[in-house]
């Protein structure tokens, strides 16, 4: 069907998935170091404000933590599943790199999240403040395991094979790998910037439905803080991505900039737009800048790229797909800075939180941190074809044996399941974004105890129906 094997039905399959799953663990990162964030200044100030936003996200973190974990679950079934012969061959790596993450990571974290989102007038506020920092501590350990992991199978060192399998010899040199500080940096800035405009989106929606007060500009002022601060740092970070990857796996760069062949000693000219064409060996409706290319990618004038023609087809990545994903993240970087730049001049001149076009432009951000963060795991996961380990082992020799039909039919089964299990999850939490902080302004404080009402800290219960107004949409204006 439409020229598909089974081999092709499992990658999607494993796409599918992750792309879901990658989505939590993003927000997770993100909000946890938040909320970190938000009780110690509420511990700092004494200002209720910050308390009120550690309740609200307090429960949207819970909500997406549990997506997250539920989503995360099937990743790892499907290496045994799926992927059979690549856990047999690099399973020895792998394993143990995820078991780390479980014993260290979810371990942290599972200990320590009781306590956060329950105990909140349980236990003291230092130690409740030390939970929510263990929390945060566990997500970025959780992502230092998984980049480790999935980072040595694009650069893969510290091993032997003996007897068609992989082999540890140095656990220090698997780690730590030539590509693993450029990778794990760029994915927990990414997940910062994500969560940054998640909030600043969610603040956007409030101010310009006219809900104003202190807690909803605090949301939108700490969020275009991180974005102005964190989104050029995260593009100093990718252009040394972008070296290491050139020195590493040069294929990748080659049909991330659909450069097909270098002329004499010419300097490589940058591609901004085009249809890099697999067939014809050519990138077409090319529209090129001369010795941009060479620049930026080697920082001299003179130095060549390399060329996919110096590789053999069957050696090549999908230039078509690579190139526009690539793209699609530069892209909305580049927007996100100029959402940062622009908030800024807002703020000077005391308008931004009055500016609809900037509030506009806030809002319809929302979402492109994690869409930048899905296009740029596309772009280095289909770059790293035609290898599953690369080098080593291509996906064409890591797959199981099944058939097109028996993948078919849990390929639509995963489909139909996710969009009605986390589309549910996701309406949910977008409820309670739509619901926005309770503050307690122009009311006496109260911060709950024994015998006192308060605020619940179940995430389940608060989305009630006391706000309906607040499910008004925005789409007479837009």
């Amino acid at each position: 069907m439409f020229g598909l094997e089974a081999l092709d039905l499992a990658r999607i399959q494993f796409a599918f998935t992750i792309s879901f799953h990658i989505l939590f663990p993003a927000i997770t990162i993100g909000l946890a170091s938040y909320l970190a964030v938000l009780e110690g200044l509420w511990l700092k100030t004494g200002n209720d404000t910050y308390r009120d936003l550690y309740h609200f996200w307090s429960k949207i973190f819970a909500v997406n933590f549990g997506m997250g974990v539920v989503s995360g679950l099937v990743m790892a079934y499907q290496f045994g599943t799926n992927w059979s012969r690549f856990s047999d061959f690099a399973g020895s790596v792998t394993g143990p790199l995820l078991t780390y993450e479980v014993l260290t990571a979810f371990f942290l974290e599972a200990g320590f999240l009781g306590v956060m989102l329950f105990g909140w007038n349980k236990v003291g506020r230092k130690l409740h403040f030390f939970a929510t920092v263990m929390v945060a501590i566990g997500t970025l350990i959780s992502t230092f395991w998984i980049l480790a992991s999935n980072s040595w199978m694009q650069t893969p060192q510290g091993f032997e094979i003996v007897n068609g399998q992989v082999i540890p010899t140095d656990w220090l040199a698997i780690v730590f790998n030539p590509s693993f500080p450029y990778r794990l940096m760029h994915m927990a800035t990414a997940a910062f910037v994500a969560t940054a405009f998640f909030v600043g989106s969610s603040a956007a929606w409030h101010l310009l439905r006219g809900k104003d007060n202190a807690a909803i500009r605090t949301m939108l002022s700490m969020a275009m803080w991180m974005a102005l601060i964190v989104a050029p740092i995260q593009a100093v970070i990718g252009d040394f991505h972008g070296l290491n990857t050139l020195k590493h796996q040069p294929a990748k760069i080659a049909a991330i900039e659909g450069h097909w062949e270098n002329v004499g000693n010419e300097a490589t000219p940058l591609i901004l737009f085009g249809w890099p064409d697999m067939k014809e060996e050519k990138t077409k409706y090319a529209v090129e800048i001369p010795y941009l290319g060479s620049l930026i990618l080697t920082h001299s004038l003179d130095k060549q790229v390399p060329a996919l023609k110096e590789f053999p087809p069957e050696d090549r990545p999908n230039s078509t797909i690579v190139f526009w994903s690539f793209r699609i993240m530069v892209g909305l970087g580049f927007l996100m800075i100029f959402t940062g730049l622009w908030s800024l001049w807002l703020r000077k001149r005391d308008t931004l939180y009055t500016s609809r076009p900037f509030l506009y432009l806030a809002l319809w951000m929302g979402p492109s941190g994690l869409i930048a963060i899905l296009a740029g795991w596309f772009t280095t996961e289909i770059g790293r074809q035609p290898w599953v380990v690369y080098g080593l082992m291509r996906t064409a020799d890591a797959s199981s044996n099944h058939s097109f039909m028996q993948m078919s039919i849990t390929l639509i089964m995963f489909v139909v399941v996710y969009f009605a299990l986390f589309g549910a999850g996701l309406g949910y939490m977008m409820r309670l974004v739509r619901k926005g902080p309770k503050t307690d302004e122009g009311k006496e404080t109260n911060d709950g105890g024994p015998g006192q009402k308060r605020t619940p800290a179940r995430p389940l219960s608060a989305a009630d129906d006391d706000g309906a107004e607040h499910d008004r949409s925005l789409t007479k204006e837009i």
